[in-house]
């Protein structure tokens, strides 16, 4: 039996498979972070071409939090509707739906170098590169207003309908930069040990699953390593895991790098390694993503325990009915939109 097209609970939702839509920034929303048509033709066909679970990609909690002026919002009531139609169709074509909740702190406004509207905030002044604009140090006032807009759009998200709330805490952005010492050289309660790194990320995870409500899943993604020397790295990763789980996690997520301007050594399952650990030594279910690109791979990793559900990326771009080949491939029961039962082959569920 396969069991990437097996059933997944958590809490009181039930994937029909094991396969996620991984967040991917589209940088096509209005530059009011309104979602536009764009995004539903693209999120409501891999809904359509069997998805388990579509993450919509990195939505900023404020207006500062964008990593570009065209980054999907959660900040203001007006974005609402725009996204209550994608959550709608999704779930109409049986998938369920969530939303990676993010702020991309020193990275805002990435394409101008940080030079964007407004001023980019971090938890110290260091520019991610000697050419981007530095962004100022957050204060007690600016570290409130930011749990806030993370709080507030928890509750839009419920509002919207979404089932699953996905926390950005990687890719070198806002919360990921807490965590790491290369990026995160405060002496108060929110720095130095990584007890006071990961201080920020665990109030962040607590408040939003304080008003997210207890039958809907709350997920994490962290960067498992920072591919640099004296950063952020896989033993650190194990324990926020551990204590994101106590703070209410779910589910962590398990990508890497973005910190630094480094490119990560990649190949298939790259980062699999720290996800089996995670999964393992903090005894917390993990999504596995990073080059997973044919059935038998993403079989495989859950076969033997590696992690629970599998993030699909790039492959989806390249390939929105995945699932339903994947299905083929495997032997297993896809689920085809009726509207494309003339298309099914032999061998097609």
């Amino acid at each position: 039996m396969s069991l990437l097209f097996s059933p997944y609970p958590i809490r009181s939702l039930t994937l029909r498979n094991r396969i996620v839509m991984s967040p991917m920034c589209m940088y096509s929303a209005t530059e009011d972070g309104v979602a536009t048509d764009w995004h539903l033709v693209h999120y409501g066909a891999r809904a359509a071409g069997g998805v388990g679970l579509i993450l919509l990609e990195a939505t900023a909690v404020e207006p500062r939090g964008r990593i570009s002026t065209r980054d999907l919002g959660l900040w203001d009531p007006a974005q609402l509707p725009a996204l209550e139609r994608i959550v709608r169709f999704v779930h109409e074509q049986g998938a369920a739906c969530g939303v990676q909740l993010a702020h991309a702190g020193r990275k805002a406004f990435s394409a101008q170098k940080g030079h964007g509207p407004q001023e980019p905030v971090a938890p110290s002044s260091l520019p991610f590169a000697p050419d981007w604009r530095a962004p100022a140090a957050l204060d007690e006032e600016g570290l409130e207003q930011v749990a806030q807009a993370f709080v507030q759009a928890a509750r839009w998200a419920h509002e919207v309908g979404f089932d699953v709330i996905e926390l950005h805490m990687a890719h070198g952005y806002l919360l990921h930069e807490f965590l790491s010492p290369l990026a995160n050289h405060r002496t108060d309660r929110w720095g130095g040990s990584l007890e006071g790194r990961m201080a920020f990320p665990l109030e962040v995870a607590r408040r939003v699953r304080a008003v997210w409500p207890a039958e809907k899943p709350l997920f994490a993604r962290i960067s498992t390593t920072d591919y640099a020397p004296g950063g952020f790295d896989p033993d650190q990763a194990v324990e926020v895991a551990r204590q994101l789980a106590e703070a209410g996690v779910d589910l962590v997520d398990c990508s890497s790098g973005g910190l630094v301007p480094v490119a990560p050594p990649t190949y298939p399952g790259y980062q699999l390694g720290p996800a089996e650990r995670i999964r393992r030594e903090a005894g917390v279910p993990v999504g596995a993503v990073g080059l997973i690109t044919t059935p038998e791979m993403a079989e495989e990793v859950l076969q033997n325990g590696r992690a629970d559900l599998i993030f699909l990326g790039r492959e989806l771009l390249r390939h929105p009915h995945w699932p339903l080949d994947a299905a083929r491939a495997l032997g297993a029961q896809a689920p085809w939109p009726h509207q494309y039962h003339r298309a099914k082959r032999p061998g097609d569920q």
